[in-house]
């Protein structure tokens, strides 16, 4: 079947209530260099590799963050990663889970947001 959507993601959005402790917190995550948002004050673009971006969002501040991560970052290093996001102070919601093609961890933001980051394994 045709259609004219493509099937490949362009942005994720990610919801936020406190702009500029969000761009920190993300920018350091991420070891990017902080910038200024867009679309007064509401939009905060981060540079990503790869075609998909990723921007925080403070337009609607009354989100709800219940549910599943909605997307997840890669890493090549669990065990540095865990170390990283401890030394960090970033909440864990849970230990490291091997599932056989991946390893992944799940945490939050700042704003409750869950988020993973996963770990391709070799079998």
């Amino acid at each position: 079947m045709s259609s004219p959507i493509e099937n490949r993601i362009g942005q994720v959005f990610i919801p936020v209530r406190d702009m500029a402790r969000s761009a920190r917190w993300y920018s350091r995550l991420l070891g990017l260099a902080e910038s200024e948002p867009s679309h007064d004050g509401t939009i905060y673009d981060l540079q990503t590799a790869g075609e998909t971006r990723l921007a925080l969002d403070a337009s609607r501040p009354e989100f709800d963050t219940s549910g599943p991560p909605r997307f997840f970052f890669w890493t090549t290093d669990m065990v540095a990663t865990v170390a990283f996001l401890q030394d960090h102070g970033v909440t864990l919601d849970s230990d490291v889970e091997d599932i056989g093609s991946v390893m992944f961890l799940q945490f939050r933001d700042p704003d409750g947001n869950p988020l993973m980051v996963c770990q391709r394994t070799r079998r």
